[in-house]
């Protein structure tokens, strides 16, 4: 395999990771990353073998639908009160969740679809309520290896979107988690503890 060692810096900066976040992710000392990239010495084949795997790591892993979704994935089931989903999304401060039955997505109860209840039926009347009579359409899905930039572009006409693989659900993304992964300092540990 061919390395371009002119690449780890471009690799670096575009990943918006500093000389010495590399250094710790790699297993070595920051002078040393910058005598790398400034081209000053000549590094074994096995370190920079090493650095592009965590460059390539970092890279693919912060772009995709696994990397920031929420796996913990909070649903109702459609005969569920109104009374009850408001409870949940009170106490887990949560603004929408899937309505699921038997394994299978039905819709999508949001703060929303709750309000327009309350404006037409009052408070007392939303509350009693079921979930099935005010549910909006199913989240949109994605795969866990989806691209950040695509399910950005879903969220900003969706509340959340569902990861699922092979059928099956295996996480929620909302603009939240989009916000959380972005936010900097912890990025990468973020990325790694998920992935790991």
């Amino acid at each position: 395999m061919h390395f371009e060692i002119e690449e780890i810096k471009r690799k670096r900066k575009k990943l918006g990771i500093t000389q010495k976040k590399l250094a710790e992710l790699v297993g070595v000392s920051q002078p040393l990353i910058a005598r790398i990239e400034s081209g000053d010495i000549d590094p074994k084949l096995s370190l920079v073998k090493k650095i592009f795997e965590v460059l390539d790591s970092l890279e693919g892993k912060k772009v995709n639908a696994k990397s920031v979704m929420n796996p913990n994935v909070m649903y109702v089931s459609p005969n569920q009160s109104l009374r009850k989903v408001i409870e949940v999304m009170l106490e887990k401060g949560i603004s929408q969740m899937p309505v699921f039955e038997l394994g299978r997505v039905l819709g999508t109860i949001t703060e929303s679809s709750i309000l327009e209840i309350v404006l037409e039926k009052g408070p007392e009347g939303a509350e009693e309520m079921k979930v099935k009579d005010c549910m909006e359409s199913p989240l949109p899905t994605v795969q866990p290896d989806e691209k950040l930039e695509y399910i950005c572009k879903m969220l900003i006409h969706n509340p959340a979107v569902l990861v699922v693989e092979k059928g099956e659900v295996r996480g929620i993304i909302t603009k939240h988690d989009i916000m959380k992964a972005i936010r900097g300092k912890d990025y990468e540990k973020d990325i790694l503890a998920r992935n790991g």
